[in-house]
């Protein structure tokens, strides 16, 4: 009999209800055996789930089985055969976690001090080196490779396994955790802290340290490569996706949060492997509950298949002997903090207090040794497990699943390590600790060696002819190559000609039409073209016709993998909502993180699948950077290329709708990561030479690892055609001259000012210049800044170059040579905070204030909202006369003159902008 036969049924129906009729349930059992055996196991399971969706209809009581014993899911007679040499591969798995610990001890010596982390490695080396040696397949497998997940904190071992295929050298390992400062023979030799591709670009995929993400993320490129699949641009039937976490790390919200996602799309081809050594960073992640089973639950709820490797094959003796089930309670009601304290404890102790708690479980181990005991391994160190938990999960189909293996934190370590609740923040080893490991280990280095510097212990290497060595490469190879493994692909994208840009260069004539409307006309536009469209994908989280892209859904439709199995109740209208397995819009829902993982999983396409695909990603633009900044920052690390369009931009645009909808701050937002290029563009014929360029920066013959943000605004303007002389140089730098200012019917000694303004606040500006001329005889000319970001990015480049290379010609930031032979103060206003355009200050060769709408956002029409922040067309045209009063260039009464004249202080007289339109 099958151990899980005799598990418990949980929530709601006791273990006990008699079999009233054997023959009967044989006869049941013998009948799915029979359409397993004749018509496999899709067949068998789609059996299965009409007769749960029957029993439920007919109101039965069946329970949702989401938890059982706390054992193996596979029992011992179930087990594959092991195909490897366990004994050649346990020899080298020494090795391994020797140089992983001795690397971060090296890096912890007096003069150099900068930590790494020894213990969760320790933990997890058994779950990564019976993937590396059995099932990663690397980028040369003919069906395209697999995507690794590596825990962050695991990167040590990782990196040792590098230092053993020849990859990574002595001076690399001792370079850990300093990228520039590690300096040999001239040459920078060092190893990031954790997985981090930008810093190691060939060696590492994926960023995962920021706990959380690497579980979406992962989820997303298991989605992704199901996308591909179904669109017919690759086929990635053959790659499994594995992700590698922490059980303190589930505590995170994102690392569960979107596992229904991975559920109700059968992602068959993603793995979960949960390292359960019961520790979060300072101590017991459960102490008081089982982990492993709260996790079981819960992905079981969720509809993922779940394995737990839980005991060693030395508990398989003992379990087979256990007739009445007492060692299974033992097991089932024994808390994760008494798990914790006996692997820091010896045999004695275990023998004591856990086969102590019953009279049956004492004497199942009375003719056991303490040794004995103390050698009975938990499931994740047992290579013969652990191996046959990933083969099942590989071959499962239907659903994604999860790997529940149980642990030792700091395994192999020591007794000063293993299961201390310090053990994450311990870094070195002491020389007793070094003289137990390397006897552990079996480790052919003396104590001469060790004591001559025990801050400096050696590696060990046993030589590239060793039979050990030529196997751990001889696996590798056959399975496709090293992982990790970064390559950046070949595959070149063929980008629209100038003709798929006319929609925006033409204006919208008379119409009023907003800039989300009219980076959506470039964007269809761009999608016709027949070698490029294809490669486009849309990701929308929701309210797609909010932001005008309904008119996708009926060509380009959704993707849904399971295609579209209801009439949608508008599809007797032209828009209808239409779903498809080929459809090429990702509409991810309510999911922000969700649809920001999917950017990144299509944004790095052109390196992991070798298929550029360009990910353009719509969202509330206050849901961007704000709420899914740290997965930007990830994406920015995996080098992603893409568009962000931050829509219904700027504090004031979105009428009525409120504080937390108000975005007064995401260029700042966004100004923090390095790898993004933000605009805040005015007119579609902007929008329309920004995506060009973007296009050609990120996908042309040099492409750069860059992301570009652009906002766009729902309310609704004439947008202009694109002048004759346009300053398309301008527009990508940051800023052009749209509106010279006129002195006509002005005396020679009219005044000047300078109006900068983005966005929504162009047309303020075009207000205030005329408010200014015809009020007050001022001549402002008019600046769209279509970049305060880039602007500051590239003073902040000159002041570099003047710092550290004085004797050579200094280059002038772009703002100021556009300013600095123009008469007059500046005024800079936009729809955010004073801060956006502030960055600039610095290099504006003349006087300089800034208008924005500092504070939270609030509910009211668009003039009422800009009276109140006072960034209107009055409010330049005031401020610009306080300065130029200030200058001693007119009188100040002039400036008080126009402040009562415009009412400036009643949110009432407030007329900047449209009142109506759609919101």
């Amino acid at each position: 009999m099958a151990r899980d036969e005799a598990g418990p049924i949980l929530n709601g129906i006791p273990s006990q209800l008699p079999d009233i009729d054997p023959e009967e349930t044989q006869e049941w059992l013998e009948s799915l055996d029979g359409v397993l055996e004749q018509s496999g196991r899709s067949r068998a399971r789609y059996v299965m789930l009409k007769l749960l969706e029957r029993a439920r209809q007919h109101q039965i009581g069946v329970p949702s089985l989401t938890t059982t014993d706390f054992i193996n899911t596979i029992p011992p007679e179930e087990e594959p055969w092991f195909p490897g040499d366990e004994e050649v591969e346990r020899r080298y798995r020494a090795f391994l976690r020797w140089n992983a610990a001795i690397m971060v001890h090296r890096a912890q010596r007096p003069d150099i001090s900068v930590g790494g982390h020894i213990s969760t490695y320790a933990s997890s080396a058994t779950l990564y080196e019976v993937g590396f040696n059995h099932f990663f397949k690397g980028q040369d497998d003919e069906g395209g490779g697999d995507q690794v997940f590596i825990q962050g904190h695991a990167s040590p071992g990782i990196y040792a396994r590098a230092f053993l295929e020849g990859r990574l050298s002595e001076e690399q390992l001792d370079g850990f955790r300093q990228e520039h400062s590690h300096v040999v023979d001239g040459h920078v030799l060092a190893l990031p802290s954790y997985p981090h591709p930008r810093n190691m670009p060939d060696f590492w995929q994926f960023p995962t340290v920021s706990m959380g993400i690497g579980p979406i993320n992962a989820i997303y490129q298991a989605q992704f490569n199901k996308y591909l699949m179904n669109r017919g641009l690759k086929d990635t039937s053959q790659q499994q996706v594995w992700a590698f976490l922490g059980d303190g790390e589930m505590d995170e919200a994102e690392s569960r949060g979107l596992l229904h996602v991975a559920a109700m799309e059968e992602l068959d081809n993603l793995n979960f492997v949960i390292n359960c050594n019961l520790q979060r960073l300072d101590g017991p992640v459960r102490g008081n509950g089982s982990i492993v089973q709260e996790l079981e639950s819960y992905f079981r709820g969720a509809g993922w298949n779940v394995i737990k490797v839980i005991w060693g094959r030395e508990w398989d003796p003992l379990l087979a002997a256990d007739r009445d089930g007492a060692l299974v309670h033992v097991m089932n009601s024994t808390p994760d903090g008494d798990y914790q304290t006996y692997r820091a404890n010896d045999g004695a102790f275990i023998r004591e207090h856990f086969f102590g708690k019953d009279p049956r479980t004492r004497k199942m181990v009375e003719n056991m040794s303490d040794q004995e005991i103390w050698n009975l391994k938990r499931g994740g160190h047992d290579y013969r497990k652990v191996y046959a938990a990933y083969d099942r999960a590989v071959n499962h189909t239907g659903q994604p699943t999860v790997i529940l293996a149980l642990t030792i934190k700091g395994y192999g370590l020591g007794t000063h390590f293993a299961g201390r609740n310090a053990t994450h923040q311990m870094k070195k080893l002491t020389l007793e600790d070094l003289k137990q490991f390397r006897d552990s280990l079996r480790i052919p280095i003396s104590d001469e060696q060790l004591e001559a510097d025990p801050k400096m212990p050696p590696y060990y290497h046993p030589g590239e002819d060793d039979p050990t060595i030529q196997y751990l490469r001889e696996r590798r190879s056959k399975l496709g190559g090293f992982i990790p493994e970064r390559r950046v692909g070949r595959t070149k994208l063929h980008l629209p000609d100038d003709k798929a840009y006319e929609v925006a260069k033409r204006g919208s004539g008379k119409q009023e039409v907003a800039t989300t409307m009219a980076f959506v006309r470039i964007l269809k536009e761009i999608m016709r073209d027949k070698e490029f469209g294809a490669h486009v994908v849309p990701i929308v989280p929701d309210e797609a016709r909010t932001f005008g892209m309904d008119s996708f859904f009926p060509t380009n439709k959704i993707y849904n993998p399971h295609g579209m199995r209801y009439t949608s109740v508008d599809a007797d209208l032209m828009l209808a909502y239409k779903e498809s397995k080929q459809g090429q819009i990702q509409h991810v829902g309510i999911n922000e993180l969700g649809a920001t993982a999917a950017f990144t999983a299509a944004g790095t396409s052109y390196s992991t699948q070798d298929v550029p695909m360009v990910p353009i990603y719509i969202f509330y633009s206050m849901f961007g950077f704000q709420r899914s900044g740290d997965f930007l920052y990830a994406a920015g690390d995996q080098m992603a290329r893409g568009f962000l369009i931050g829509a219904t931009a700027g504090r004031t645009t979105l009428t009525g709708e409120g504080l937390q909808h108000a975005d007064g701050h995401s260029p700042l937002l966004a100004s923090t990561n390095p790898a993004v290029v933000a605009y805040d563009p005015a007119y579609g014929y902007e929008i329309g030479h920004i995506v060009q360029d973007g296009l050609r920066r990120m996908y042309g013959d040099e492409p750069e690892n860059v992301m570009y943000y652009m906002t766009a605004y729902n309310e609704p303007m004439v947008q202009p055609a694109e002048p004759e002389d346009v300053d398309v140089e301008g527009i990508l730098k940051g800023m052009h001259l749209i509106s010279r200012g006129s002195r006509e019917g002005l005396g020679d000694d009219a005044r000047h000012v300078q109006l900068l303004a983005s966005g929504v606040g162009v047309p303020w500006a075009l207000e205030a210049q005329e408010l200014l001329k015809n009020d007050f005889g001022v001549v402002a000319d008019v600046w769209s800044v279509t970049s305060w970001n880039e602007l500051r990015r590239d003073g902040l480049a000159c002041d570099e170059q003047a710092f550290l290379l004085p004797d050579e010609p200094q280059r002038e930031p772009y703002v100021t040579q556009r300013l600095k032979d123009m008469p007059g103060p500046v005024v800079a206003v936009s729809d955010y905070m004073r801060a956006v355009q502030d960055q600039i200050r610095q290099w504006v060769p003349t006087d300089f204030a800034s208008l924005g709408a500092d504070g939270f956002g609030f509910s009211d029409t668009r003039p009422a909202a800009r009276r109140y922040f006072h960034i209107d067309g009055p409010s330049v045209a005031v401020r610009a006369l306080q300065l130029l009063a200030q200058r001693g260039e007119l009188d100040p009464a002039l400036a008080r003159q126009a402040a009562d004249k415009y009412r400036l202080l009643d949110v009432t007289a407030g007329t900047s902008g449209t009142a109506g339109g759609d919101a």
